[in-house]
């Protein structure tokens, strides 16, 4: 290379590194183009960690979509419980997560089963040998050099035949880890079944806040008529008519935060169900019926039959299980293991072979001749002697795991018998509730009645008026929460004992 081109090579380089150090320290734009496909285009990494400009990512169109309904939904039919719940068993992601996960683990169940089975396999290779040197004799050197192809087919077994018990614990533990699976798919169900059942329940109960309002606004508003027209006849006066024109603007307050409840419900309604919120359909009203306190037996009965049947609590046993196998496996580990091997080859081509390698777990091919059947039968015992303490290691992790699953177990118990028994003082309270909101409510509209009416006459006050009308609305509102609260709390003690299978009745 001549002195010229050094010397430009020289004044180029410079250049070309300031610019590309330019192309890698420029701030990337508040937004990014969007191709014509929809997708958006790829964003840099800001120059420091706080830089000036709009955290807007651009649009991806690709994935905005909208997860429809595999089940088809009509807008003219009203939706009982029983039906919205049937739906969400089949829309809500959690169930299909919940069945998925089961369907694994009964197959690692069964791959654990197939290690009593021999593992075979068939191997055909393409050989080329090649060889130079040189030899000398007599002071002379001779150059040597050939070629040879040629063609390997092999058949290997193995078959572990005895280990102490060794594989068979590890089927008991992936069996138990299947039922554990099993059990925790039965408990999305009956979660799911709770959620759509409370979400249902608390739309309900806004839908009757939201009626109540609407009446409550237009009990203000005939007493807003009655306090007018006793003003127009000189009976009345300016205060007792702003008195009641101010419960009028109350109770349309109200009906619009009432209105707003409900519309949030009902959106939160479909979330549960695993369906999305814009979806318009109608929803049953709940059948009323009597409310009686005779469901309810000892809590002591309650919880036992619960712990017997709770999801998450047998979920919990089944791990304990599946834990005390695990560690029959760790322990197996030490006792020797009785094994078949056996391999077949025919080499064809004059190749120099003596082995072929294993591949995975097929164990090495070996006694090779050239031209010819070869085979080899093994039968032979693996006995553990050292290795660092690994499997005492190992046998101590498993115990760690066995005592970590046993306390899960008690915790899960103990919180199974707060819940049934918190669950057990919400529905009794429920039901008093129940029975004291409805005579709270008669005596209100009695009351309320009898001040209107002696208000037309002439005889009561507006203000007696309006607190009539206020302790009946809340009075109205103390009877539909508390028969749906009742409702509500009879579902979560069927959910917390285990026995929510289906909707609840």
């Amino acid at each position: 290379m001549d002195k010229t081109a050094v010397t430009l090579i020289a004044f180029l380089l410079p250049l070309l590194g300031s610019h590309i150090q330019a192309q890698n320290t420029t701030k990337p734009t508040s937004s990014a183009t969007t191709s014509t496909s929809g997708r958006s285009a790829s964003l840099r990494l800001p120059a420091s960690p706080s830089p000036q400009q709009n955290f807007v990512l651009p649009p991806n169109f690709e994935a905005a979509v909208i997860p429809k309904p595999q089940t088809e939904l009509t807008t003219g039919h009203e939706y009982t419980l029983t039906e919205l719940i049937d739906i969400a068993e089949r829309e809500n992601p959690a169930t299909r997560v919940a069945w998925q996960r089961a369907r694994n683990a009964a197959i690692g169940a069964g791959v654990a089963e197939s290690t009593y089975l021999p593992v075979i396999t068939a191997n055909v290779l393409g050989a080329y040998q090649g060889a130079t040197g040189s030899n000398s004799s007599f002071g002379f050197n001779v150059q040597n050099s050939g070629n040879l192809f040629g063609s390997a087919e092999t058949v290997s077994l193995t078959w572990l035949l005895f280990d102490f018990g060794g594989r068979k614990n590890i089927i008991d533990a992936a069996r138990k880890l299947s039922d554990v699976s099993n059990i925790g798919f039965t408990g999305a169900h009956q979660q799911v079944i709770h959620t759509v059942s409370i979400a249902y329940y608390t739309y309900v109960a806004a839908i009757e806040r939201h009626e109540t309002a609407l009446q409550s606004l237009a009990n203000a508003k005939d007493i807003e008529a009655a306090a007018e027209a006793r003003f127009k006849h000189g009976e009345g006066t300016v205060i007792e008519t702003a008195h009641a024109r101010d419960l009028t603007a109350r109770g349309r307050l109200t009906v619009v935060n009432t209105q707003g409840a409900e519309e949030q419900a009902y959106a939160a309604l479909l979330a549960a169900m695993g369906i999305s919120p814009l979806t318009v359909i109608r929803i049953a009203p709940v059948e009323r019926h009597p409310l009686s306190k005779e469901d309810i037996g000892p809590a002591d009965q309650i919880v036992r039959d619960a712990l017997s049947r709770r999801p998450d609590v047998l979920e919990a046993f089944a791990t304990v299980q599946s834990s005390q196998a695990a560690v029959k496996v760790a322990q197996a580990q030490n006792r020797p293991k009785v094994f078949l091997a056996g391999t077949g080859a025919f080499v064809s081509g004059q190749l120099g072979l003596t082995a072929i390698p294993g591949v995975g777990e097929q164990l090495p091919t070996l006694n090779i001749t050239g031209n010819q059947w070869n085979g080899t039968v093994l039968l032979g015992v693996s006995i553990p002697i050292f290795d660092a303490h690994r499997r005492a290691n190992a046998i101590q992790q498993a115990k760690n795991d066995e005592d970590k699953a046993a306390a899960t177990l008690n915790e899960v118990r103990l919180n199974a018998v707060r819940e049934i028994v918190s669950a057990q003082i919400s529905l009794r309270t429920s039901l008093a509730a129940n029975d004291a909101a409805a005579v709270l409510r008669a005596t209100a509209q009695t009351s309320y009645d009898a001040a209107l009416d002696s208000y037309k006459q002439g005889v009561g006050t507006v203000t007696a008026v309006v607190e009539t009308e206020t302790h009946l609305f809340d009075a109205r509102l103390a009877e539909a929460d508390a028969y749906i609260s009742a409702l509500s709390s009879a579902a979560t003690l069927a959910y917390a004992t285990g026995q929510l299978g289906s909707a609840p009745r």
